[in-house]
């Protein structure tokens, strides 16, 4: 795997993948043309979990309509800022049952995200998980 970024101007930089893909970084105090490092790496990690629990539902042929799924961190107060603590949040839409959502979750966590794993050596990483079809929340669980 490779990838490389190029500065533009300022804070602002263009990260580009192997694959051809291009995004726009940008770590000035507005962040106007696109996220930080830091978001970004927030984002791979809500990405990455998503795919392995889609994969493992349809795998288990869950009727699965829809999904997000969210983060919330903390940081360090001082640099290397990373995230010692993050919630990760899956709303999950359908008829799924709720023993084969826990089970895609704790896989993709425990087992196949690996930015998770990787996160996982410097944060806490907990998760719960809300049904879209009933206002029922999964209780926190790491």
């Amino acid at each position: 795997m490779f990838a490389k970024t190029v500065w533009k101007k300022g804070m602002e930089f263009e990260g580009h993948s192997e694959s051809g893909h291009h995004v726009a970084f940008d770590a000035g105090a507005a962040h106007a043309n696109g996220p930080t490092p830091m978001e970004a790496v927030l984002m791979a990690l809500c990405a990455c979990t998503s795919v392995d629990v889609v994969s493992i539902l349809e795998k288990k042929r869950e009727p699965l309509t829809s999904l997000t799924v969210s983060a919330t961190a903390e940081q360090a107060a001082a640099p290397p800022r990373v995230f010692t603590r993050i919630m990760l949040t899956y709303r999950i839409g359908g008829a799924v049952s709720k023993k084969a959502a826990e089970d895609a979750v704790e896989l993709s966590k425990n087992k196949y995200c690996s930015v998770s794993k990787m996160l996982e050596k410097a944060a806490q990483i907990d998760f719960r998980i809300e049904y879209a079809n009933d206002s029922s929340v999964d209780v926190s669980r790491k």
